[in-house]
């Protein structure tokens, strides 16, 4: 079966509503336009999100990465 649809507030919302049981299993396949007018976005990486704080920190000891729990926590060092 095929049903097509539209997403509402984040919930997708099959165009007629089906009568399907409770807990029926779905899959969603997405089919985008090309001549859509609305831009298209897109998830920033995890270097974009933390660009803005990269080489920020200074005086920070050498042995950070390996004794991080030293410092934080008073563990012994490695």
């Amino acid at each position: 079966m095929t049903y097509k649809g539209h997403i509402h507030n984040g919930t997708v919302i099959l165009d007629p509503d089906p009568l399907l049981p409770e807990g029926t299993e779905v899959e969603l396949m997405l089919f985008v336009r090309a001549d859509t007018t609305e831009p298209q976005t897109t998830i920033p990486s995890i270097i974009d999100r933390l660009k803005s704080i990269v080489g920020k920190a200074k005086g920070l000891p050498s042995d950070l990465a390996v004794n991080h729990d030293y410092y934080l926590h008073g563990q012994s060092k490695r």
